[in-house]
């Protein structure tokens, strides 16, 4: 019965060093995420107002542009897909690595190529599992992303969509990310970046009594195109990184949490157990005594007679 004991002090001992370090990481998400979300709420308005001034040239001009302008019949598309560096953050990565399977298979079954590329360690870790061409990757600044990381990354994909079909580009660009809705809520998303659909944009209904801006275009609507081509791009992915690493400091924090209260309920479980043992030797021990007394008292009533 000792032996039994021990093993249940083992285990509490074990788990709540565990419950310490999971209750560390819920604490450190926790702060994380808020310093994410001030970041979107920051770069949200640049990326609306950035993609309005591009839909005020697309529409303002004829011009044939590879930000407004759709192929006649698109035959390569190139996908970005946001994973994270880490784990231990529930079901992000897998509903992100899921949606951007999704969105794949339709694109195949339109006919089109897809070229994938990759932010993020465990992404390009499942892909390289089920051994699936990747063009191009990046990692090791999913958790907390700069304007920087996001020109890397949209430097390949820029070129890309520049480029002829023949030449190895691409007439499409989409994104899967995971969109930070709450602390509890999170999707994994998929969107069309290039080419830019003019008609969605300008169904979005401005705020009420906001005024909405009328530009001049100078020296031509084209080269205003160019210039605002490559900062569309950036500002997209860069807002869409950070909505990724908010989700994933969140569902982190919600992952650490469940684990930290699953292994307070554990170790509640095991003290009633290691309790119930301790009383059990107790229980034992005092038989053994009043057995052992019993035995002498007859004993030496024996050797009086």
């Amino acid at each position: 019965m000792g032996a039994q004991l021990r093993v249940y002090k083992r285990r509490i001992k074990s788990v709540t060093a565990t419950k310490k370090i999971t209750k560390a990481m819920e604490m450190i998400a926790a702060s994380r995420v808020v310093k994410a979300q001030r970041k979107v709420a920051a770069s949200t308005p640049y990326a609306t107002e950035l993609t309005r001034a591009v839909t005020a040239v697309g529409t303002g001009s004829n011009t044939k542009h590879p930000l407004t302008t759709e192929a006649e019949q698109p035959t390569r598309t190139a996908v970005l897909l946001l994973t994270s560096d880490r784990g231990l953050a529930g079901a992000f990565n897998s509903n992100a690595i899921k949606a951007a399977e999704q969105l794949t298979a339709r694109l195949e079954a339109e006919g089109k190529e897809v070229d994938t590329y990759i932010v993020g360690r465990r992404g390009l870790a499942h892909y390289n599992f089920r051994e699936r061409k990747v063009v191009e990757s990046w990692s090791g600044f999913t958790d907390e992303p700069t304007y920087a990381d996001a020109k890397k990354v949209a430097a390949p994909l820029i070129e890309a969509i520049e480029k002829e079909t023949a030449e190895g580009g691409v007439d499409e660009l989409h994104i899967v990310y995971t969109e930070f809705v709450s602390m509890m809520t999170q999707t994994a998303i998929d969107g069309r970046l290039l080419p830019l659909s003019l008609e969605e944009v300008a169904e979005e209904k401005p705020a009420k009594g906001e005024i909405l801006p009328l530009y001049d275009f100078e020296p031509s609507a084209e080269d205003v195109l160019d210039a605002l081509l490559p900062r569309y791009v950036e500002s997209r992915i860069y807002n869409a990184m950070l909505q990724s690493a908010a989700s994933k400091h969140a569902a982190t924090r919600r992952a650490m949490k469940s684990a930290t209260d699953n292994a307070g309920d554990l170790i509640n479980s095991l003290s009633r157990l290691a309790n119930a043992a301790r009383q059990a030797e107790i229980t034992q021990e005092i038989s053994e005594i009043v057995g052992g007394t019993a035995a002498l008292s007859d004993a030496t009533a024996g050797s009086d007679k």
